[in-house]
């Protein structure tokens, strides 16, 4: 029998990949961790985890069918885990890089319940970024 440790990775399909590898980078801290540009991936750092970026006019995105957008989605959302939590310092900082920001609330995730705000990518993606089931707001 075998157990599951964790999230390996998440792949994002991008009609814009490079402005989507700025966003995490920029504003999430995600670094490029390598590039296959005759796949259209880039793979970006998440802790332990991968978040892969495809372009859908590439290789591996044309298999996706119709690119992201409101009427369809390629993934309900992304939680990343982080630290540290200080709510006004995050909004100000993902506000700077455009991000568009969501709900802020107590929310239940790996480690428990602990402070979540939610956000938008610039293709659209929902993220939640969460912070340690002790802090509070």
């Amino acid at each position: 029998m075998f157990r599951v440790l964790g999230i390996d990775h998440v792949v994002l399909r991008a009609r814009d990949p490079r402005a989507l590898v700025r966003f995490y980078v920029e504003a999430l801290g995600c670094p490029v961790e390598r590039e296959q540009p005759d796949l259209g991936l880039i793979q970006l750092c998440a802790g332990r985890a991968l978040i892969d970026i495809v372009d859908v006019a590439g290789a591996i995105g044309r298999a996706g069918g119709a690119p992201p957008g409101e009427e369809g989605r390629n993934l309900d959302h992304l939680c990343l885990r982080i630290e540290p939590w200080d709510l006004d310092a995050l909004r100000a900082h993902l506000v700077a890089h455009g991000a568009r920001l969501g709900e802020y609330g107590q929310r239940y995730g790996a480690e428990g319940r602990g402070p979540s705000l939610y956000l938008y990518d610039p293709e659209g993606n929902l993220l939640e970024l969460k912070g340690p089931a002790s802090a509070s707001a």
